[in-house]
């Protein structure tokens, strides 16, 4: 394995009151080159349209999709993740778009902070996804 991801644990045991199944640890130790994605929203690459106005979890669903997009062009990938922040603009919405980040990252284990914010750069986003992760030194 090419990173070390210690203290391994899953949203449902940590919040078992909420509908959560995020694979997340306490440390990751990683061994590569560091990519640091700008945070991605509800809006798409090429036209810049926003996405899925007034729904978190369709709006967390595109900025999964542009994170994977924009890490596969950089040479690393989803499972490459080692922190993820997410912010959200509304406590309300974390169950949701956490299950959506839960079902991208499956597997995957890496920290995670998440904010309630009172605002985005745009008041029609509602969420806003942030990861650092590397691209794995060969061998």
């Amino acid at each position: 394995m090419a990173h070390q991801r210690l203290r391994r644990f899953n949203t449902k045991d940590t919040y078992p009151e909420q509908n959560l199944d995020n694979d997340l640890c306490q440390v990751v130790v990683a061994r590569g080159t560091m990519v640091f994605v700008r945070g991605q929203v509800g809006q798409d690459l090429v036209s810049r349209d926003s996405v899925a106005i007034g729904d978190a979890a369709g709006q967390t669903e595109q900025a999964m999709a542009n994170i994977k997009e924009l890490l596969e062009e950089a040479g690393s990938s989803l499972d490459h993740i080692c922190k993820i922040t997410i912010y959200i603009t509304d406590p309300r919405y974390r169950e949701a778009v956490y299950r959506t980040v839960g079902r991208w990252l499956k597997g995957v284990f890496p920290v995670s902070t998440g904010l309630v914010i009172q605002a985005l750069a745009r008041p029609e986003w509602l969420v806003e996804v942030d990861v650092i992760a590397v691209i794995p030194d060969e061998g």
